[in-house]
């Protein structure tokens, strides 16, 4: 199969243009059709949303519920609930009246648990074409959705492709992916549904990559980015820094969701700074510190992770810098918002380009974060937030 596919019908790639969510100096987005995943816009000119999911069992709706605040309080614009069993299907009504942001039903193999979810008001459906295999249910669920204004992610997974596919393409492949998503695409737009998005995830960031890519060229669907079974939170932030971070960096990307063996909270975390550092997303705290070098004369990583901690729940566009020698350091130090030029038992604190103090090494921690929470305070007074910054 070569690399170009064809179009699905009635859709056709548009040149690609800025979208409001970018800085400047941004990515120049992709073009694609906006849907609505209930009050929210996905694709189009619409920000690119954070997504993660809950690892609660969904029966236990107030848990699930406590589940969902946390991720939302992270800075979670979606969440997915798993839907493996008939009680949780029973209790997503309950779930998807309370949550403060949208829920998508997770479904594999049970189509009749979607219907349930579509009847419970969930603000999506996902489905994964390897798993419900039988077409003309696909086709009603497109019909109900549509009845109910719900969306559907198409999620297609390198591990659980169909059969007749894999023998077809001779494994996972790119084109594999892509076809048997364009397939459900299909199905979905012979009942006139178009409230798609759609996922090729693989636990390989370069198979992913090139997935996405021969997606994107085919369709104008909205996508969602990810990087599937992406492993524990070091390793897993790091290749889904990579899968998600280059596509978006061309361009290619609705939501995503950075895929870790870890707490949801910290997929949200992963996700929000992925955005930031490629200016897709209001920069948030940054904290920026030497590397190992031996030409530090302070303890770095130490003071580093302690700012760090003592700035925890700071929510300001700030950038610190926390350095450690005479050749960086007043540099690095002079360019963020708030920096520490360290060495020699003693800290140069600069606000913005101007040394404001020194203070003895001990209390440098406590002098960063009284300046912080100082500079944060003076953003919110100017933006009209009354409320005070709490660290």
């Amino acid at each position: 199969m070569s690399a170009t596919l064809p179009l699905a019908p009635g859709t056709a790639p548009a040149d690609p243009v800025a979208t409001p969510d970018a800085a400047p100096d941004g990515p120049t987005r992709r073009t694609t059709r906006r849907i609505m995943l209930g009050p929210l816009a996905i694709g189009g000119d619409a920000p690119i949303s954070v997504q993660t999911m809950t690892v609660t069992p969904t029966h236990e709706a107030d848990l699930t519920l406590q589940a969902i605040a946390s991720a939302q309080a992270a800075g979670a614009d979606i969440v997915r609930v798993a839907v493996p069993r008939r009680e949780d299907a029973e209790a997503l009504a309950r779930i998807a009246e309370h949550s403060r942001i949208p829920v998508i039903a997770d479904i594999h193999f049970q189509w009749k648990y979607a219907v349930m979810a579509i009847e419970a008001g969930c603000a999506g459906v996902r489905i994964n074409p390897g798993n419900i295999k039988q077409h003309d249910k696909v086709a009603l669920l497109g019909r109900l959705a549509s009845e109910a204004g719900v969306a559907i992610r198409i999620g297609v997974n390198g591990g659980s492709l169909e059969d007749a596919i894999l023998e077809e393409f001779g494994g996972p492949t790119p084109e594999a992916m892509v076809e048997s998503a364009l397939r459900e695409v299909r199905l979905l737009e012979d009942v006139d549904f178009f409230n798609t998005k759609i996922s090729v995830k693989h636990s390989d960031p370069w198979t992913m990559i090139r997935t996405y890519r021969l997606l994107a060229q085919a369709c104008d669907y909205p996508l969602h980015l990810g990087v599937t079974e992406a492993g524990p939170l070091h390793s897993g932030s790091i290749k889904s820094a990579v899968g998600i971070g280059v596509l978006l960096a061309e361009g290619i990307g609705d939501t995503i969701r950075v895929s870790l063996s870890a707490d949801p909270v910290e997929e949200v975390k992963a996700g929000i700074m992925i955005l930031e550092a490629l200016h897709l997303r209001e920069r948030g705290l940054d904290v920026v510190s030497c590397p190992s070098c031996g030409r530090a004369q302070v303890d770095v990583w130490t003071l580093a992770e302690q700012v760090q901690k003592g700035l925890e729940g700071l929510d300001a566009p700030l950038r610190v810098a926390v350095m450690g020698c005479v050749v960086n350091g007043p540099g690095e130090a002079r360019e963020a918002d708030l920096g520490v030029a360290a060495g020699n038992g003693k800290g140069d604190i600069i606000r913005r380009g101007e040394k404001i103090a020194t203070v003895r090494e001990e209390d440098i921690v406590e002098a960063m974060v009284h300046y912080a929470t100082e500079m944060a305070e003076e953003i919110r007074r100017e933006r009209g937030e009354g409320a005070p910054v709490v660290v």
